[in-house]
């Protein structure tokens, strides 16, 4: 019958399908999300809230990519991969360029409205893990989309803790060290991406000379 498969023809198409519609569905959650805690961020006046913010956004748009090249060739992948290395390097940078300027603003976060936000992030990025969960090891595209759900969680606990902290010491500091840690977590995860990525794009592929 037109259209029926037999053995395991179909199998690459099905994983296609399935990859894809879990990445809209992490996709709409991060976008939505990014918009949530960058408004709370500047609101509250809590760099590390904006941080998670910045984050938020870098998934959505690693998300699109990742969607972009599902069933791609080996070679796009790791290249798609190897950008959103970049653009997670680029946002620590950022992250990190905001910690220090903020260092010297007399500015205390709204410690309540901060770790209410920050406890809304966690369940959300709590749905995108279990979502990818059982995608992660499918190929080093949903790796990487993987590790930045994996990230997210350990970034909104974080945050949650250094709104505690706020409230508790009556300072700023736990807001801008958290934004710090923050950075140096995504910061990592950047460079492991990018150094996988690479090493795939260096790697003779079938079909080359």
């Amino acid at each position: 019958m037109s259209g029926c498969c037999s053995g395991d023809s179909c199998a690459p198409a099905a994983t296609n399908q399935r990859q894809s519609r879990i990445l809209k569905a992490v996709l709409g959650i991060n976008t939505v999300m990014f918009g949530v805690e960058l408004t709370a961020g500047l609101l509250i006046g809590s760099v590390a809230l904006l941080a998670d913010s910045l984050d938020m956004l870098g998934d959505a748009l690693t998300y699109g990519v990742s969607l972009a090249v599902v069933g791609a060739s080996v070679r796009k992948r790791a290249g798609a991969a190897l950008f959103k290395g970049l653009i997670m390097l680029a946002f620590d940078l950022f992250i990190l360029g905001q910690t220090a300027y903020r260092a010297f603003l007399p500015e205390l976060p709204a410690a309540m409205p901060m770790g209410a936000v920050a406890a809304l992030a966690l369940a959300a990025n709590l749905v995108c893990f279990a979502l990818l969960w059982r995608h992660r090891g499918e190929d080093l595209n949903m790796r990487s989309v993987w590790l930045c759900s994996r990230n997210d969680l350990f970034a909104n606990t974080g945050v949650i803790l250094a709104a505690g902290a706020v409230a508790a010491t009556g300072t700023r500091w736990p807001d801008l060290l958290m934004g710090a840690l923050i950075a140096g977590l995504f910061l990592r995860t950047a460079w492991a991406v990018l150094a996988e990525a690479a090493g795939q794009l260096r790697a003779p592929q079938p079909g080359e000379t």
